[in-house]
């Protein structure tokens, strides 16, 4: 899974409204607490906003906050507001694809990714990454050595 700058940007910029639990943040804000590009964050916070994750107030005393409890929004929720589904083959869901021959179970092992993902993604909240602590299974799973390390070079596949 590669996760685009526009994944990361909107994670981040999430978890800074979280942290600041409620009050209102400025874009320039969010922009420079982040290092995010200004305009490439305006327009993932709208995504935020159309998707219900984030709020919004114009004008000078105007900045965004979280549309709901940041325990309530998961990171899932952000990916999928800014990106669509979790994991998709050609842009299609893998339940809608027809494999033939050799190849047929291979819509299987698209299926158990997309449960893998949401083992780690829907369970780890705004609120778990504003805090630092994260869930149990994630924590677990983070701290696996194999986690760390590049799977061409545990295969002693050289990487590029």
């Amino acid at each position: 899974m590669r996760v685009s700058a526009k994944v990361d940007y909107a994670v981040r910029a999430a978890v800074e409204l979280a942290a600041a639990d409620g009050e209102l943040v400025k874009g320039e804000h969010l922009s420079q607490a982040q290092a995010i590009p200004l305009k490439f964050l305006e327009n993932i916070l709208i995504e935020l906003r159309q998707a219900g994750l984030v709020r919004s107030q114009r004008g000078p005393e105007g900045g965004y906050w979280l549309g709901r409890p940041a325990a309530e929004i998961s990171v899932a929720d952000v990916i999928r507001a800014v990106e669509g589904p979790l994991a998709s083959v050609r842009g299609e869901r893998p339940e809608a694809l027809d494999y033939e021959g050799s190849a047929q179970s291979l819509q299987h092992v698209w299926i158990a990714l997309r449960g893998a993902m949401r083992d780690v993604l829907e369970t780890v909240t705004l609120a778990d990454l504003a805090e630092g602590s994260l869930p149990v299974p994630v924590e677990k799973r983070a701290k696996d050595p194999d986690a760390w390390s590049p799977t061409e070079s545990r295969l002693g596949v050289r990487s590029r």
